[in-house]
């Protein structure tokens, strides 16, 4: 009792034994979170209680986003570029392939942290690199912008968008004029768009440094790349990174020479003749004075939709890995003059390979050209030339006793693997090295079932990086675990165990 009279209270606590969930959950029940929509009714809510509810989801976004940016932070200070090969060691990036401004890993961080990154949030490479940049700067020279993250007064598209814009100049500007921008533009970024900001930052910085921001422009232009993008519906993106000059010079030169070929009674549009100048000045079919140029199509088509009548379910063809449909793949290989009545044929100046796959899982069984698979037909099989039987006649290329692989498992393993083989790359498997995954020097065979594609930065990475592991199964179905200790299972393309998909969440959730 308190002096100066109130009231006693009495607690008396029981234990209780709560009943437990059984362990084995009756058919059809499936065990799952409970969702927050079912915790939190959102129809029960007016108007206005759930522009409120938007707005602290969005503040706990921030604060989110501010405490990962930590967390990455962290992990990449202890992963430093010590660990790296060094230059003129065996294994060291090569000068000539490096990265351009902005790809390459801040300073004092592993050149792998990207790729561990990548696979703890199964992200891209790209999508890894831009959020360890944001979260280093953030949580160092941008601390103002971070506090503000943190505490929900800006939202993260903001501060990502700040953060991007300052990424590259911070690595070389002194840490005061960042600051400078910093006080000069936060306090007006709520009011800002994105875009806005981002402007706002960029001018900012040339008024306090323009001798650095000619450095970063003479910089860029030695990054000028063009890349190619795949896009639905047969389609695909060619982006052009060049100075603005150059690029108002090549948008007026397509649209000058498109509207001639209008005013003369083309009826295509003019997106469409803008595209066919761009390709006619680039490949010049006029010029006779240039050598050929070939470029390579990579075509994966399921028998059945080489015929006029396939179904319309009919297995999907590929190109270049890009899913088409039937009717596209034949007026594709028409073109190609592929397509005969015969049948198929290479085209000129290519090659045809049949890959033969198990019906059942897809897993690749063997390839053979078509002049070899004819050649088999005939003869049949020499144990039972009179009759029919159920005998092997192909199978994958036999193993070799010596480190580089034959051209029959190199064929093997190009069809099977397509693209490096890293969880989450893209790279063709025509630009990959063929790696052994038990190392030839550590007892592992040059057999197909312990080689892969690996381009050349996961080649590196799998050879020299610590911490990093590497399993196969002898279909082919890849495991990598990162030196962090997530775990991620991929099958080749077309491959499908459902063993595979019990796999892909070993690891421990991520703790936001």
């Amino acid at each position: 009792m308190f002096e100066g009279g109130g009231f006693g209270v009495g607690v008396t606590v029981n234990h209780l034994d709560a009943p437990s969930w059984p362990s084995v959950l009756p058919p059809g029940v499936v065990e799952r979170p409970t969702r927050l929509g079912e915790l939190m009714p959102v129809a029960a809510r007016t108007d206005a209680e759930i522009a409120v509810e938007l707005q602290r989801i969005e503040q706990m976004e921030g604060r989110l986003a501010a405490y990962r940016a930590e967390l990455v932070a962290e992990l990449a200070g202890r992963r430093p570029d010590s660990r790296d090969r060094q230059l003129g060691e065996p294994g060291a990036a090569s000068p000539d392939w490096a990265p351009g401004p902005g790809r390459e890993a801040a300073a004092g961080v592993s050149e792998f942290f990207a790729d561990e990154l990548a696979l703890v949030l199964n992200c891209s490479r790209t999508a890894a690199t831009k959020l360890a940049d944001s979260a280093l700067l953030l949580t160092t020279s941008l601390r103002a912008t971070w506090a503000a993250l943190a505490d929900g007064a800006l939202d993260w598209p903001r501060a990502r968008a700040l953060a991007a814009e300052l990424a590259l100049p911070a690595r070389e500007v002194e840490p005061g004029v960042l600051a400078q921008v910093e006080a000069a533009v936060l306090p007006r970024a709520r009011r800002l768009s994105i875009r806005g900001l981002q402007a706002a930052a960029r001018a900012e910085l040339l008024s306090q440094d323009a001798a650095a921001a000619d450095r970063r422009r003479a910089q860029a232009a030695r990054a000028a790349d063009v890349t190619v993008r795949p896009l639905p519906d047969g389609m695909a993106e060619v982006s052009v990174f060049l100075p603005q000059e150059m690029a108002t010079t090549l948008d007026r030169t397509l649209d000058r020479y498109a509207r001639i070929a209008k005013a003369d009674g083309d009826q295509h549009s003019l997106g469409q003749l803008r595209v066919g100048v761009l390709c006619d000045l680039v490949t010049r079919p006029w010029d006779t004075t240039r050598p050929p140029v070939t470029a390579h199509l990579t075509v994966h088509a399921p028998l059945p939709t080489l015929h006029a009548g396939a179904p319309t379910a009919a297995p999907t063809a590929e190109v270049d890995g890009q899913p088409i449909t039937a009717a596209h793949l034949r007026s594709l290989l028409e073109q190609l003059d592929a397509l005969c009545p015969g049948g198929l044929q290479a085209p000129a100046g290519g090659t045809l390979d049949v890959a033969l796959t198990d019906a059942a899982t897809g897993a690749l069984r063997a390839t053979v050209t078509r002049t070899q698979l004819e050649r088999l037909a005939r003869r049949g099989c020499p144990r039972h030339p009179d009759g029919t039987c159920g005998c092997p006649v192909l199978d994958r290329p036999p193993p070799v006793h010596r480190y580089r692989p034959s051209a029959a498992q190199r064929r093997f393993i190009t069809i099977r693997d397509r693209t490096c083989r890293h969880p989450g790359c893209g790279n063709a498997a025509g630009w990959a090295d063929l790696d052994h995954v038990v190392a030839h020097a550590h007892g592992g065979d040059t057999a197909c079932e312990n080689l892969c594609c690996l381009c050349r930065r996961h080649h590196r990475l799998k050879t020299h990086a610590p911490g990093w592991s590497f399993t196969m199964t002898p279909d082919g179905v890849l495991t990598v675990t990162t030196p962090s200790g997530v775990t991620r299972t991929t099958g080749p393309p077309g491959y499908d165990d459902p063993g595979l998909h019990t796999t892909q969440g070993q690891d421990e959730p991520a703790p936001f």
